[in-house]
């Protein structure tokens, strides 16, 4: 089982490192990459991410099978931050790739969409007055 998490933010330099590690791979056509980053809503400056780990990797292991089982995929990358990620800093990198743009595309969106809704995972929001409450994810 793959560990998917990453203390802190997700740096743009390993996303760049990510992509450029598939050059070589000769068969892939297409890429499909989500970044997820903390936006500033109502004076948020920072979500805390927590998990129930050993549930979330064994769960995203199940999501796992079951989209390679449903597209042509040549690999698949999810990374989600725990701890503080502040505004403007990513805390999730979905990465699919395929000989295909439909596949990865398609792919890439159903991972994204089982990460919010499947996985215990949690952020709690915390704002500029010192306050915080814990985050609903929504479908958008």
């Amino acid at each position: 089982m793959k560990n998917i998490f990453t203390n802190g933010p997700i740096a743009p330099s390993f996303v760049a490192d990510s992509i450029a590690k598939h050059s070589s791979q000769t068969v892939i056509g297409a890429h499909s990459i989500f970044l997820g980053q903390v936006r500033a809503d109502d004076g948020v400056v920072a979500i805390e991410y927590t998990a129930y780990e050993a549930m979330a990797l064994e769960k995203m292991h199940e999501i796992r099978e079951g989209i390679f089982a449903r597209y042509p995929l040549t690999c698949m990358h999810v990374h989600h931050s725990l701890g503080e990620v502040k505004t403007g800093e990513i805390s999730l990198f979905v990465f699919t790739s395929s000989p295909h743009r439909r596949a990865a595309i398609d792919a890439c969106n159903e991972v994204v969409e089982a990460i919010k809704h499947e996985l215990p995972i949690w952020g709690k929001e915390r704002f500029d007055n010192d306050g915080s409450r814990w985050k609903e994810n929504q479908s958008q």
